[in-house]
């Protein structure tokens, strides 16, 4: 027995519509499938072709009738007979996954080609932390310079404070002179 199937919708094409339709033919041990996907109008269409004993078919039928791949909108199932040729079943396997590794092939040179930039990449990013790593040695000596020259700071802030109590008993007793020496003046210009 040989049926035609036509699934009409909004959105068949690009959900693996023929895919869940091609395993459940496996499932249901169908001799013959095969689908394409085709517009009928402004609406998409996968056109499914089986062939298999009586029983077998009734099963597909079912199982296409209650349910879908995610994703798809459908608006009408028809079954039909038909006298068309059906691919086996396996042939049409082998085909869809001759057209699956078509489309994944690009997408997995890009892929390598991504890998191989970002190798590159990384080599780099290996160089720029070697130099990282020497500049962090050198700031850390220069740290330690840095360390062991605040730590003379107390000792000289000592010192300085020392040289300032010993010059500051000089300064008082010559500013007391001055002082002494401008009331003078004042007086004999008669300033007081």
């Amino acid at each position: 027995m040989k049926l035609k199937v036509t699934i009409t919708g909004e959105n068949v094409h690009k959900v693996g519509y023929r895919y869940f339709l091609m395993t459940s033919a496996i499932d249901q041990g169908l001799d013959g499938f095969n689908a394409r996907n085709t517009m009928k109008g402004n609406e998409q269409q996968v056109v499914a072709l089986i062939e298999g004993n009586e029983e077998a078919i009734a099963a597909f039928k079912k199982l296409a009738e209650s349910q879908r791949p995610e994703h798809s909108l459908v608006s009408s199932i028809v079954f039909e007979d038909t006298n068309s040729n059906v691919m086996k079943t396996g042939e049409y396997a082998q085909v869809c996954t001759a057209v699956q590794l078509n489309k994944a092939i690009p997408l997995l040179l890009d892929m390598r080609n991504d890998l191989k930039e970002m190798k590159g990449d990384m080599k780099e990013m290996k160089g720029d932390m070697k130099e990282m790593k020497v500049d962090i040695k050198e700031m850390k000596g220069d740290m330690k310079v840095v360390r062991k020259n605040t730590d003379i700071i107390p000792q000289i802030h000592e010192e300085i404070k020392g040289m300032r109590e010993d010059i500051q008993p000089g300064y008082a007793a010559q500013f007391r002179l001055v002082q002494a020496d401008i009331r003078a003046i004042k007086e004999r210009l008669g300033m007081s």
